[in-house]
């Protein structure tokens, strides 16, 4: 990228972090982005500095950080403290781990009443529907 220093509108900014203008406004809100000075008859400028900004914020969201966390995360992004960053990236590779035995725990018990409905020819009732009416709690 060229050297962008304070050259970008909103509109620009957006484009080459590659999200919208109501993402920036967002994160202004949120306090993850400043928002520049306006100078007296003219419009905010953003640079390459905002744009990487707005690029770490997305990265941390993809692993699945929240916007609080990526706060955490952008006082730590001079990579000077670098134990402390691993102890969040720790905390979020557990909370990645409950969700992932969450998610084979509900895929077990969907698999077990797909295959109790395929099975359950010539019934009244339909043991996906009888287990959430918790009369066969699922486990």
């Amino acid at each position: 990228m060229a050297n962008i220093a304070g050259s970008l509108t909103i509109g620009a900014f957006a484009k080459a972090a590659g999200v919208n203008v109501e993402t920036i406004r967002f994160y202004q809100r949120k306090g993850l982005l400043p928002e520049p000075d306006k100078p007296y008859g003219s419009i905010r400028r953003y640079g390459e500095a905002d744009v990487a900004r707005v690029k770490f914020v997305k990265s941390a969201q993809r692993l699945g950080f929240s916007l609080d966390e990526v706060a955490g995360l952008l006082r730590l992004e001079d990579g000077a403290l670098c134990d402390e960053a691993r102890v969040l990236a720790e905390q979020k590779l557990g909370d990645v781990r409950g969700k992932l035995a969450d998610l084979q725990r509900i895929e077990g018990v969907l698999a077990r009443l797909v295959h109790d409905c395929c099975a359950n020819h010539g019934t009244v009732s339909c043991p996906l529907i009888v287990s959430l009416h918790g009369d066969n709690q699922p486990r």
